[in-house]
């Protein structure tokens, strides 16, 4: 496998992104954008780059701050995440610069492309869909659902896997249910899969470092969700 840190530009921001691929492997081949927590990118996601470069697909993690900034707490990483938050159209821009850096290079088939985040990663991965760009999926893992521009008739895409949490304190069943609506009468194809005896940050082996009783490992929830997502780009990536 071969990994590499890589430098793209957002306007006069500069980024430093994670990039995986199994240089073994000739030709193009899909490409996945994997987008990080709100903590910045750091090991987790640039495991999950690994992971997808293992199962033959060539995966950009991406920078969501700048300079490669990360945060050592969740106040920090607070501090970093709310100005994208506050602002979509910087948010998709953000994202869009990512995404438009996997496919330019010369690994990627830019005609198949998905992408996938965690927590901030995964609201990231959805503003992309709402935003109209040109990706065959995504997959939100624990990601906020909520929008300031929700999507409109006929503007996605992409196909949608959610994978949350049924007990997340930070994405409630009112904000599911919600989604579930928006996407419904966006017409897009979408599922969402909850998981039972759930909190956030289920995916991360890390999360319970936080010390917060709504931000929890789940082994068992993990290991399905990551099986479902790999249906899902199976399925995305053939058709």
């Amino acid at each position: 496998m071969k990994t590499e840190t890589m430098e793209y530009q957002d306007g006069n921001v500069k980024l430093i992104g994670y990039f995986a691929y199994d240089d073994r492997k000739p030709g193009k081949r899909p490409g996945i954008l994997v987008m990080p927590e709100a903590f910045g990118l750091g090991d987790h996601a640039k495991k999950r780059a690994e992971r997808l470069a293992e199962l033959g697909y060539a995966a950009l993690a991406g920078d969501p701050y700048g300079d490669g900034a990360t945060a050592p707490d969740l106040p920090g990483a607070m501090k970093l995440a709310t100005p994208l938050f506050e602002n979509v159209d910087k948010l998709r821009k953000r994202g869009r610069a990512a995404l438009d850096k996997l496919a330019s290079l010369p690994q990627v088939d830019n005609s198949r492309l998905g992408a996938m985040g965690f927590c901030m990663g995964g609201t990231f991965a959805l503003e992309l869909a709402r935003d109209g760009a040109p990706l065959r999926g995504i997959v939100s893992f624990h990601g906020g659902l909520q929008t300031q521009r929700q999507a409109t008739p006929g503007g996605v895409k992409a196909k949608i896997l959610v994978c949350t949490g049924s007990d997340d304190p930070m994405i409630p069943i009112a904000q599911v249910n919600g989604f579930e609506e928006e996407m419904t009468k966006a017409g897009a194809d979408w599922q969402v899969i909850s998981y039972g005896g759930t909190v956030h940050s289920f995916t991360n082996v890390d999360a319970d470092a936080v010390g917060m009783p709504g931000i929890k490992y789940n082994k068992s929830s993990d290991e399905r969700s990551w099986k479902a997502m790999k249906s899902f780009f199976e399925e995305i990536f053939t058709a």
